[in-house]
């Protein structure tokens, strides 16, 4: 391979204080893997944004080049699985939290991380999905193993975000009824759109109920931001309903009985993205690639270049960017 060096967004501490700059760096700086990839493009998540801010719990040591979503063309390969110039998608695992992820141009990483492309899906519309679709994708297999479109609404919160606007695309896809939650009134109409039949203010949602049940609305839910919302989305079930959690933006603790779950009868499935097995991944992926693709990706994502990323890394922390973000690595 000629090229030895590439453009890699760096994190770097000093004093306790983070920074985050593009520099070139040499492929020689990579860890030794199964395969080299060069990145076509990689896409935002908050995890990502932690990891830029120096969040420990995510990645232990610095300097540290982000990013959990990666697609791109195999350059060397010493696993039989993969040829060179396959093309592959790489997200979680260990992807950008402590090995160097999809910021950089080039990634090495275990053969067991990486899905072939389907034939279905392009480059682009690989990363407009990502780890957050991925993640919206498990979210739906679980829920409509217990639950059908005649069986009820749904809801799903934080839905002007990365994981909730694509499972409400995806729902909408397959028929659901969708009641979608969000703090951005902006937005609302962005949610119709995308397939929601109606939108809930989230402090109309999110306000403490002591009640130990609510009045049952919901045949299930997607929940991204744990706390009060999944507390009351779980008191609001129908019996036998179904809520799935990925995410604790909100707070990690809930404070409920079980009354829910003894007199409902109804279930809380938690959706772990980064360690989710290989097997299931490429079921989901294919479902992402055809069936379950949605209409309207062109209207969740939004598109920057790999000089752009530190600004909106910025703008994500700051709660003021919408469905997904992919970064060009070429561009």
């Amino acid at each position: 391979m000629e090229q030895t060096t590439f453009r890699s967004l760096v994190i770097e501490e000093l004093n306790g204080r983070f920074s985050k700059t593009v520099k070139t760096r040499s492929i020689g700086d990579l860890p030794k893997n199964d395969l080299l990839i060069r990145v076509q493009y990689s896409s935002l998540n908050y995890k990502d944004a932690l990891s830029a801010t120096g969040n420990k719990g995510v990645t232990r040591t610095y300097p540290h080049t982000p990013g959990i979503d990666a697609v791109g063309t195999v350059v060397h390969s010493d696993n039989k699985k993969f040829r060179e110039g396959e093309t592959v998608i790489v997200t979680s695992y260990d992807l950008g939290m402590n090995t160097p992820g999809g910021f950089g141009q080039y990634i090495s990483v275990p053969a067991d991380w990486a899905v072939k492309l389907p034939d279905e899906l392009s480059m682009k519309e690989s990363m407009i999905i990502g780890t957050a679709g991925l993640t919206a994708g498990m979210s739906v297999l679980r829920l409509t193993e217990h639950i059908k479109p005649e069986d009820g609404k749904v809801i799903v919160s934080g839905a002007t975000g990365g994981v909730g606007a694509l499972s409400v695309a995806i729902l909408a896809k397959l028929e659901f009824e969708i009641s979608a939650i969000s703090g951005k009134t902006a937005e609302f109409d962005f949610l119709r759109k995308l397939g929601a039949s109606e939108v809930i203010a989230r402090k109309d949602f999110e306000q403490e109920n002591e009640r130990p049940l609510m009045k049952g609305v919901y045949a299930g839910g997607i929940d991204t931001v744990g706390g009060s919302i999944l507390d009351n989305m779980i008191k609001s079930l129908q019996p036998m309903g179904v809520v799935t959690c990925c995410g604790n933006v909100a707070t990690a603790k809930l404070n409920l009985t079980v009354f829910p779950f003894i007199l409902r009868g109804v279930s809380l499935i938690g959706i772990d993205s980064q360690n989710y097995p290989m097997p299931y991944r490429e079921i989901v992926w294919n479902k992402l690639a055809k069936d379950w693709k949605p209409d309207n990706l062109v209207d969740v994502y939004n598109e920057i270049s790999l000089d752009e990323l530190s600004d909106h890394i910025d703008l994500m922390l700051d709660g003021k960017l919408k469905g997904r973000t992919i970064v060009d690595m070429e561009s």
